[in-house]
């Protein structure tokens, strides 16, 4: 599994658990296991997808949400927050919307540059 590539790239990996990063893998995945594609360069892309993910966030997204719900579980691991919010309710410019179940994973940005 190509995103089991060590400890260091943990922070990273935030965005491999998006619905594009697991569609990312799965495709890089399939191409490895056919021989179209070297697992040294699917890990490359990966890489690169991590980087632009982080880059893009942080220079393209201007919105901001609030939300309010129920804290039903929170963590902090290897400098990695997890929240589980429950009836939770976002609101921003656009509106607002209400969801049974909301997972947020958030660690500090400055761990994202090493």
């Amino acid at each position: 599994n190509l995103t089991l590539i060590g400890k260091t790239m943990a922070t990273f990996e935030l965005y491999r658990r998006s619905t594009i990063g697991m569609c990312l893998t799965e495709t890089l995945d399939q191409m490895v296991s056919s021989g179209v594609l070297s697992p040294e360069l699917a890990i490359q892309v990966l890489i690169q997808f991590d980087k632009s993910m982080t880059e893009a966030l942080e220079s393209e997204v201007k919105s901001k949400v609030s939300i309010k719900g129920h804290l039903h579980t929170y963590r902090f691991c290897d400098n990695v927050w997890t929240f589980i919010v429950q009836n939770a309710q976002l609101k921003s410019e656009e509106g607002q919307e209400t969801v049974e179940t909301v997972k947020i994973v958030a660690c500090d940005s400055k761990l994202l540059t090493q």
